[in-house]
C-alpha cells in the first residue's frame, strides 16, 4: 500500500513540476511517456517495488532539474534542453533495463 502512495506522490510531483510550453512540449511528452512505462511495469510485475521507487526518484530529479532551469523565466536554452534530453535518455535506458531483467516481484 505504501508503494502505491509513494508512486502516486511521485506522479503528482512530476506532473506539478512539468509545465507544458509549446517549444518544449517534447520534453514533457517524453517524461509523461516514461512515467506511463514505469506504472505499466509495476502493474505487469516486470518492475519490483524497489526498482519502481528508484526509477520514480530519477524522474522526479529530472523534473526538478527542468524546473530549476526554467526558473529564470527565459525558458530553456539549447544547452539546458540537451542536458535534460540526455538525462531522459539515461532514464529511458534504465526503465528498459529494469523492465527486462530477470527479477519479478
Amino acid at each position: 500500500m505504501t508503494i502505491r502512495l509513494s508512486l502516486a506522490a511521485a506522479t503528482c510531483a512530476v506532473a506539478a513540476l512539468t509545465v507544458a510550453v509549446p517549444a518544449d512540449a517534447r520534453i514533457n511528452q517524453r517524461q509523461n511517456h516514461q512515467q506511463h512505462r514505469i506504472v505499466g511495469g509495476l502493474k505487469s510485475g516486470s518492475l519490483t517495488a524497489r526498482e519502481t521507487v528508484r526509477l520514480e526518484r530519477q524522474q522526479v530529479g529530472i523534473a526538478r532539474f527542468e524546473a530549476r532551469n526554467r526558473a529564470d523565466g527565459g525558458g530553456l536554452t539549447p544547452i539546458e534542453r540537451a542536458r535534460i534530453e540526455a538525462k531522459q535518455d539515461r532514464a529511458s535506458a534504465n526503465i528498459y533495463r529494469q523492465k527486462h531483467d530477470a527479477q519479478v516481484r
